[in-house]
């Protein structure tokens, strides 16, 4: 079984873009996003509304995994009309290409890494690291990995985390933040009074407000996962952290096309260059590819990813909050 530099070797060519499909993909998602919304602006009953909104939202999370490939020069390198397109769609989602790319490049480089991965992705800390915090660190640990704030992620993730706070840090970097907040909130304003605030909300607000919430959720189970392994910082391998800090998210075909093949994330860790439209085809054709962790949209198994909350070294596990409490009652004990 290959691996580090000769398993790398062995996906470059599903990194060869089809640029005519790459824009086929985008305007297909982009079109079909605009349908939706004129849809739901037309409609008069609430009711059809909201399934028409929520599906929006969900072709939206395709429009953004084309920004996202953009942004990782695995679709339109170095084209202008390409580079134009995605910067738009980039201040449509909230996700202006100076901070996406700042933070994102950050999390590959540095996926799976104890110490300091959580710059664009969700922190995960050791049991020792546990023990030795503070209460105050301890909740904000805990109300980062909360359920709430990972579907709140229109909120938590993309207006503040995305936009907001990126702005505060390096305004002269990231000002495109604000602006996309302002223009995020000047069509709330505009379809309000021309179209109505019931419409306002139906048509802007709740599809990238349900988009954010799974993508958001599919950030955070990418790498928390209960068959997820980690290494300490001095034996980190980005092969390892590609392969096994990194999930297969199993879908119906029909959810891996609305959510762009993401769920092929192991893959996409390991080459960032691969288009998400042959993601299948590299896992189909490398053997090494097809034994990940797994987890998927059950129930039992969203819970299971929800429920996980400090590495365990000695275990090589993830503890669940249930666990962690037990394992720290007893060390008080002793």
């Amino acid at each position: 079984m290959r691996t580090g530099s000769e398993l790398n070797k062995a996906t470059k060519p599903f990194t060869e873009e089809d640029r005519a499909k790459s824009w086929r993909v985008v305007l297909e998602a982009f079109f079909l996003h605009i349908g939706l919304l004129v849809a739901v602006a037309v409609i008069p009953q609430w009711w059809v509304k909201l399934p028409l909104a929520l599906l929006a939202g969900l072709v939206s999370v395709r429009v953004f995994i084309t920004f996202h490939d953009y942004c990782h020069g695995a679709i339109f390198r170095n084209t202008k009309a390409g580079s134009a397109v995605m910067s738009i769609i980039g201040f449509y989602m909230l996700t202006v290409k100076s901070v996406w790319r700042e933070t994102h490049n950050y999390h590959h480089k540095n996926n799976a890494k104890l110490i300091g991965s959580s710059i664009g992705s969700f922190p995960v800390i050791t049991l020792g690291m546990w023990n030795a915090a503070t209460p105050n660190q301890r909740r904000l640990y805990r109300f980062m990995r909360h359920p709430l704030t990972i579907f709140g992620g229109y909120f938590t993730v993309f207006l503040i985390g995305m936009s907001i706070s990126p702005f505060r840090r390096k305004p002269k970097v990231h000002w495109g933040g604000v602006l996309a907040l302002l223009l995020h909130f000047a069509a709330i304003v505009v379809v309000g009074l021309t179209l109505g605030w019931l419409n306002a909300f139906f048509v802007v607000v709740l599809p990238l407000m349900f988009a954010h919430g799974v993508g958001a959720y599919l950030f955070f189970v990418q790498h928390n996962f209960p068959d997820m392994q980690l290494k300490d910082r001095r034996s980190w391998d980005y092969t390892f952290a590609a392969l096994r800090s990194s999930s297969m998210f199993d879908m119906p075909k029909w959810m891996h096309w609305l959510t762009g093949n993401i769920g092929y994330h192991h893959i996409h860790h390991l080459n960032h260059r691969i288009p998400f439209y042959r993601l299948p085809e590299a896992m189909a054709a490398l053997p090494e590819l097809q034994v990940p962790g797994r987890t998927t949209w059950r129930p039992a198994d969203v819970a299971a990813c929800l429920r996980l909350a400090v590495w365990d070294p000695k275990q090589e596990k993830m503890l669940t909050y249930g666990e962690l409490e037990e394992v720290t009652s007893l060390a008080a004990a002793a």
